[in-house]
């Protein structure tokens, strides 16, 4: 599962997003006062603006036997997004975020976090994040990828299938079946995973075909101090590497047009 190997661009990835977050003591200027210096140290490359209210759901309070549920206040979130909408920038008391749709090489993704995290700290001076994290969603189409009709069981190693990992347990019989789990992996790092098949609803309209979902949120966490952003950042996503790897079979890897790119040690 964790077994190191060469790292690999797909010409035909399967990564519907990958996010970047880092979470922070709250600081209460970002929803006292609009962010203008944020905006104009990145709006050249983020042009597009939206303010959102958001509602969080409700917070279980209380001790066993006298649980109730506790409204919390609302959420300002500042949303920048570049001209061409694949990148977005999220910003709100608590966190600041990257987002891509478009994900094609980890060189890319972390060249454009520069300027928003430079600008965030130098503005809001955040005296350390408590949380560091890396999600890879992957939505694995075998009608993208030209294997219509091939079993997951050939293209996902067992440990990712349960049940259906087993030559008797059709695909067709299983109404839910995936793994979850939350593990503490080298490099200091936390991976929430969630593997299995299932439906995707995108901008409201759900995909008919079955894909195979690979959703893997990794983070560091304490308090992490802001010199070590680009240490942590480089860990996580070696791990997430690391950890693709390991779930794939040959036939898959094949099938999304593989391309060497590198050692572990060169991520």
């Amino acid at each position: 599962m964790f077994e190191n190997k060469n790292r690999w661009l797909y010409r035909t990835n399967q990564l519907s997003d990958v996010i970047c977050q880092f979470r922070y003591p709250e600081i209460l200027a970002i929803e006292a006062k609009s962010p203008v210096d944020f905006q104009e140290a990145i709006r050249e490359a983020y042009p597009q603006f939206l303010r959102r209210q958001e509602n969080p759901s409700p917070k279980l309070t209380g001790v066993p036997g006298n649980m109730t549920l506790q409204n919390q206040p609302p959420v300002i979130n500042y949303q920048f997004t570049s001209a061409d909408g694949i990148w977005r920038i999220n910003l709100t008391s608590k966190f600041l975020s990257l987002s891509c749709n478009q994900y094609t090489r980890w060189e890319t993704f972390a060249g454009r976090l520069d300027q928003p995290l430079a600008a965030f700290i130098q503005i809001y001076k955040p005296a350390y994040f408590e949380r560091i994290g890396l999600r890879y969603l992957n939505f694995i189409s075998r009608a993208q990828l030209g294997l219509e009709g091939v079993p997951f069981r050939d293209l996902i190693n067992p440990c990712y299938l349960g049940p259906l990992a087993e030559e008797d347990v059709p695909e067709s019989s299983s109404i839910r079946c995936c793994v979850d789990t939350e593990l503490s992996i080298p490099g200091g790092c936390r991976v929430k995973l969630h593997a299995g098949p299932g439906l995707v609803k995108r901008a409201g309209v759900e995909d008919k075909e079955v894909k195979f979902v690979f959703d893997q949120d990794l983070y560091m966490q304490g308090q992490l101090p802001l010199n070590l952003v680009t240490g942590a950042l480089s860990t996580l996503h070696a791990q997430a590497d690391t950890i693709f790897q390991g779930a794939i079979t040959p036939r898959l890897h094949n099938a999304m047009e593989p391309e060497e790119c590198g050692t572990p040690h060169q991520r």
